[in-house]
């Protein structure tokens, strides 16, 4: 049994009194009480497994149910990478940063790309430093050029109160 919205019932555990048996190749062998169910899934050596217990009559597969529950973990898995890959990563940056500095989030900024992220890449201004907002977007270009390798631009460099935001998705 696994932990899941709905469990899934083996061989004894099945409750049903008839059941619907599909073959380990998958032909429909027909509705069958329980225990001759049971004896066809014995005499193949595999189990049989309840897999749409809301049907009437439920309908049974004959399967070998550790390489069944294995194959299910292995799609959760990769269903779940891939969801991870969806990520927002934010970099910030100001417009006075000095040039080893860049060079370092520069790095961070193709390691997000590389790995599949998406990246927020924001430049802040405090009070005064608003004066110097052509300075930040030069910045922002200067990052573009230097990551139009491994990412592109999403959206080009907006104005949100005192930030310059610009996002970059990788290249595919």
């Amino acid at each position: 049994m696994t932990k899941e919205k709905t469990k899934i019932w083996v061989n004894e555990q099945i409750k049903a009194k008839q059941v619907r048996v599909i073959s380990a190749k998958g032909e429909q062998l027909g509705i069958f009480p329980l225990k001759e169910a049971l004896k066809i899934a014995q005499k193949e050596e595999l189990d049989l497994v309840e897999v749409a217990p809301d049907n009437n009559p439920p309908v049974c597969r004959i399967l070998d149910y550790g390489k069944f529950k294995y194959q299910r973990e292995k799609q959760k898995r990769k269903a779940k990478k891939r969801q991870a890959t969806d990520t927002l990563k934010e970099v910030r940056l100001s417009y006075k940063i000095g040039e080893h500095d860049l060079k370092t989030k520069l790095n961070r900024i193709s390691k997000f790309l590389k790995e599949g992220h998406k990246v927020k890449i924001s430049l802040r201004f405090k009070g005064r430093e608003m004066m110097y907002r052509e300075r930040g977007k030069k910045i922002l270009e200067r990052v573009v050029r230097e990551v139009e390798t491994v990412g592109r631009v999403e959206s080009y460099p907006s104005m949100r109160d005192k930030t310059i935001e610009q996002y970059l998705v990788p290249k595919n």
